[in-house]
């Protein structure tokens, strides 16, 4: 191997070789689908099943172990009402607080007065600093995968609303005239937070796959 040439980072050993052999070269969109899915249900199955806090904290850090582009592979083109799609979207709101969490605490400090329920939901230490809401995002994703998945989709879902109040309340009143680009993040946020809401009701229902 030459000195120039790029490694691709080792991934999870609970994605097994089968499975991803299924994204070198040209890809079937069944398979694709079907990789998806079990890999999301691999990556549950092993968190849940062995109890190990190095593990758990592997997993809350997959992204910046192996990097949010390789779980987009895999997950990102599935919808929120599939196990990979809610994980994705798990998994894509910690990138983005981690991204810049000082403008996600202070949109959520904007947003939480004025969604009250969701705030207490989506548990953010008071106050709600860029620590406090990493804080949240890493506990989140612990809890997906060793607690009750649907209260940590629950939560990421509350957050996303209360994040995208304060965006809103942000477009109005700190950038006149409205500011577009935070309008259109405040929709995005929201959509996915009602998508987390119906992957929450899904999963206790013992539909969520």
């Amino acid at each position: 191997m030459s000195s120039g040439e790029q490694v691709r980072p080792r991934r999870p050993a609970f994605f097994s070789p089968a499975v991803m052999d299924t994204f070198q070269g040209d890809i079937d969109p069944v398979q694709r689908i079907e990789a998806a899915h079990r890999t999301a249900a691999a990556l549950v199955d092993h968190a849940r099943s062995g109890g190990d806090p190095a593990a758990t904290a592997r997993i809350v850090a997959l992204a910046d172990i192996y990097g949010l582009d390789e779980i987009a592979e895999l997950w990102s083109a599935r919808p929120a009402s599939t196990l990979p799609g809610a994980l994705w979207r798990i998994y894509a709101l910690q990138a983005g607080i981690r991204q810049d969490p000082l403008a996600m605490s202070r949109a959520f400090d904007a947003g939480r007065h004025r969604a009250p329920v969701h705030e207490a939901v989506a548990g953010v230490a008071d106050p709600p600093g860029p620590t406090e809401v990493q804080d949240m995002s890493d506990a989140i994703l612990g809890g997906a995968f060793t607690g009750d998945l649907a209260d940590a989709l629950e939560r990421a879902a509350a957050f996303c609303h209360v994040v995208a109040t304060g965006l809103a309340v942000r477009a109005d009143t700190e950038h006149p005239p409205r500011d577009d680009s935070l309008t259109r993040q405040a929709s995005g946020l929201a959509r996915t937070g009602t998508e987390l809401e119906l992957a929450a009701k899904l999963w206790r229902s013992g539909e969520l796959s």
